[in-house]
């Protein structure tokens, strides 16, 4: 059993931090709001760092999952981070999804002082989080992968190794893009449904079980229809994602023309205040207009 530290308690790292000490590791956690690392060990046992530098200190295995760029660069490299605090020898394992840019960083970093680093970016939400079958996409060395893979197979179902350093976190805009078209279009069939008069209960399904069918289908489908939309991923973070996505995009040349427009209407719904929905709720925007 390893010395792990998990750094973020937000509603995808609780539970995929519980799963690791559910597995006999001996976990340490740090959370901005210490009421949620408190709620944490209460639950799930371990121990509390107030910083994570003083968390990372002695462990064998740091992983965090935080919101952007800056919170990753904070928690791993900033005046308390976590990265300079490591033991040679250790691994960090980032589950957030940002910049490839910010990836090569830390690997950089890592590298300087003999410690592993992973990008690992996660999907399957919060209901894959609390279940333990998220699919994992990595980037970093095989040897750390190898090394990292039993700690991250506590929360993953699918756990694939991408490439180096960066080619996670690539994967994981390459999941977030695909997801951004499909929801577009699933809004679009239904609205049109609807607007049709069709039953919907019996059109999902009928083509749930053809080529149409999606995950967002057979999960989303009937709450968008009912305009439920309390499912999970919020819909400012797939903004942010697909920010990155389109970034990395100009970066190397790639256009995104479909992504680049439902960024947009995402964009829309943020600013009429539905940034806490989650993301199918862009078959708002077509039945408001």
């Amino acid at each position: 059993m390893a010395k792990v530290t998990f750094l973020g308690l937000g509603v995808m790292g609780y539970p995929m931090a519980g799963h690791i000490a559910a597995a006999g590791h001996e976990v340490t956690v740090y959370n901005r709001t210490t009421a949620k690392a408190e709620a944490w060990v209460a639950q799930h046992g371990g121990s509390i760092a107030t910083t994570p530098a003083a968390a990372a200190a002695d462990s064998d295995v740091v992983l965090s999952c935080v919101g952007d760029d800056p919170d990753v660069l904070q928690v791993a490299l900033g005046s308390d981070g976590a990265i300079p605090a490591m033991k040679s020898g250790a691994l960090y394992i980032d589950n957030s999804t940002v910049s490839a840019a910010v990836a090569t960083q830390l690997a950089a970093a890592g590298a300087d002082r003999g410690i592993g680093v992973l990008d690992a970016p996660v999907s399957g939400g919060q209901a894959g989080a609390e279940n333990g079958k998220l699919t994992v996409m990595v980037g970093g060395s095989m040897s750390d992968f190898e090394s990292g893979l039993p700690i991250m197979e506590c929360y993953g179902a699918r756990v694939v190794r991408m490439g180096d350093a960066g080619k996670g976190q690539q994967a994981k805009m390459v999941n977030q893009i695909c997801i951004a078209g499909l929801v577009q279009g699933l809004s679009e069939g239904l609205h049109f449904a609807m607007a049709a008069g069709l039953d919907t209960d019996a059109l999902l399904e009928a083509i749930s079980g053809g080529a149409a069918q999606s995950w967002q289908m057979v999960n989303r489908g009937h709450t968008m229809v009912k305009g439920e939309f309390d499912f999970g991923f919020a819909l400012d973070w797939m903004r942010k994602d697909l920010r990155i996505c389109l970034e990395e995009a100009g970066r190397k040349g790639a256009p995104l023309p479909v992504t680049e427009i439902v960024a947009g209407y995402y964009d829309e719904l943020s600013a009429a205040g539905h940034g806490r929905n989650d993301t199918s709720a862009l078959i708002r925007r077509l039945s408001q207009s």
